[in-house]
């Protein structure tokens, strides 16, 4: 197990250079000039020039990117055009909100696709197997901004039940879990459905039957558990995703996570907090794979076993 998680932790290590390059590349030949941005229009040519130098942006690609790899290898992460504050500072403060959204939406949508999951393997081709697909079909197709402006309208302007905006108490909070919980949990759904679907047809469940196991225990015993491996596969990227996913919700909700500085930073040409906030958020969903793959094992036992092999 510690040579699985070892050999995982050195791919990792490739995987987190391979972002530095792609995240440093995209943003170096983004168009703009922070330096001008910074100062504004006003500034004159030698001004640009003198603060173009200070921020090492007139440097080579090699020169700029190898400074900023070794900057991240010592927990330098840069300091804000825009603030003049460290970065590392500024992402930490806003990456618990995005992590709070990110759970509250991955329960939304565990809350609705695993019992309508299930329902639908049981009642297949029935009247809740058909609206369950119906609603994972809605919930794939509508965008998160107009699902998020509707709820804003109906909850928010109609009926004054939710606030439209701020993170200042638990009634902010449901308006955007369930905009990214209701599109997390049309995928899931289906992944469940399936492989309950496929689970159902084994002759263990059979056996199991036969011996007259009740129907509550052949479901959520011996059904459910052994049709978890595709299930948590998906709720584990899906969870990654709803961080990444995030920067919409947020600054639909002016919620004050990493995904609303990350606008704000592009909107600013704050290249470092961009720069930073990508970088951690891609790392975070290259531990939550690490997470999922462990738990594999305590899900199914001979997963554990081929690796002690292994």
């Amino acid at each position: 197990m510690l040579k699985y998680i070892s050999k995982r932790l050195l791919s990792m290590v490739v995987v987190f250079f391979g972002v530095s390059v792609l995240i440093f590349t995209l943003l170096y030949f983004t168009p703009g000039d922070p330096a001008r941005m910074i100062l504004g229009d006003e500034a004159t040519e030698e001004q640009i020039a003198k603060m173009q130098d200070e921020l090492g942006l007139n440097q080579p690609y090699g020169k700029q990117y190898l400074r900023f790899i070794s900057n991240v290898l010592k927990g330098d992460l840069g300091v804000s055009y825009v603030t003049g504050r460290p970065v590392t500072g500024d992402i930490l403060s806003r990456f618990p909100t995005t992590i709070k959204l990110a759970l509250l939406s991955t329960l939304v949508a565990l809350l609705i696709a695993i019992p309508l999951g299930i329902l639908s393997a049981i009642y297949q081709n029935k009247l809740i197997d058909n609206l369950s697909r119906l609603i994972a079909l809605l919930g794939v197709s509508m965008p998160q901004f107009w699902q998020a402006i509707l709820f804003i309208l109906v909850f928010s302007l109609q009926l004054r039940w939710l606030p439209a905006s701020g993170s200042y108490g638990w009634k902010y909070w449901i308006l955007p879990s369930v905009t990214i919980g209701i599109h997390m949990a049309s995928t899931i759904l289906r992944i469940t459905r399936a492989s309950m679907l496929d689970t159902l047809k084994k002759d263990y469940i059979m056996t199991a039957r036969a011996k007259g196991t009740t129907e509550f225990q052949v479901i959520t015993r011996h059904a459910l558990m052994n049709a978890l491996i595709p299930i948590v596969t998906v709720v584990g990227l899906r969870f990654g995703n709803a961080l990444s996913g995030s920067v919409i919700a947020e600054s639909i909700f002016a919620l004050p996570g990493l995904g609303k500085l990350i606008v704000d930073s592009i909107k600013s040409r704050d290249y470092p907090v961009v720069q930073a906030s990508v970088f951690l958020i891609s790392i975070s969903y290259c531990l939550i794979n690490l997470f999922v793959d462990i738990l594999y094992t305590h899900i199914n036992p001979q997963i554990k076993e081929q690796l002690r092999r292994d």
